[in-house]
């Protein structure tokens, strides 16, 4: 009968993947440096042509 009881158990089994693809990471990389370049040649204009005309 305990021969019986321990047959039913049914194993869940699941698999994880990790989601982090390399590529996307990069172009993701890319794209906030270029946000950061733009903001400092922004900065730049407004420090040198526009601050001084005030």
């Amino acid at each position: 009968m305990a021969d019986n009881e321990n047959k039913d158990i049914n194993v869940e089994k699941r698999n994880v993947n990790r989601n982090e693809n390399p590529g996307l990471v990069g172009s993701t990389f890319i794209k906030y440096g270029a946000y950061i370049i733009i903001l400092l040649i922004v900065l730049y204009f407004v420090i040198n042509y526009i601050l001084p005309m005030l």
